[in-house]
């Protein structure tokens, strides 16, 4: 609603969230010829749908792929402060204390007093937390599967060790 002295004017948004289906992409078109030649934009977006279909399969829990990252380096270590945690995951600082927060609220994980220095806390998984992610295992799966669907199984582990030996190299 716009207001000015004396009327009222209501206007219909430009772009409403509801009854909105996107058109399907013609991947003829020139424009896409271009994008899908950039392998980069072709990752930058296999990974945007990677992690919608894993969020939509967490949604029930009220985490998001980010919150299952946390708690699966978690799963892999004794405790870690949340400075490795960024570090690790390349997650903001400010945003690994939300994320632990949130974690924590659900009793996945807590902060404890670290061994080597009490002044410090480490984030340590809990048994709960070890139980969400044993039951999200068969999610996870699903979401590989469907995302992978088009590749037969050589073709999925070729991917893999592909993409793995990119991430051990670009990621470190």
């Amino acid at each position: 609603m716009l207001e000015s002295p004396g009327r009222t004017e209501h206007r219909e948004p430009a772009i409403t969230r509801q009854n909105v289906t996107p058109k399907p992409i013609d991947a003829d078109e020139p424009w896409m010829r271009g994008l899908h030649a950039d392998t980069g934009y072709l990752l930058y977006r296999l990974g945007l749908r990677s992690g919608q279909l894993f969020n939509a399969c967490l949604q029930e829990s009220g985490l998001r792929l980010r919150h299952y990252a946390v708690l699966r380096f978690l799963a892999t270590t004794e405790g870690a402060l949340q400075r490795e945690l960024s570090a690790r995951l390349g997650y903001d600082p400010s945003a690994i204390v939300g994320l632990v927060d949130d974690l924590e609220k659900l009793g996945f994980a807590e902060r404890r007093p670290s061994p080597d220095d009490r002044r410090s806390r480490i984030v340590v998984l809990t048994e709960s937390g070890r139980a969400f992610l044993r039951d999200t295992d068969e999610a996870g799966l699903r979401v590989t599967s469907e995302l992978l669907g088009p590749l037969d199984p050589a073709e999925r582990e070729s991917l893999h060790a592909l993409l793995l030996r990119i991430a051990e190299d670009g990621l470190n």
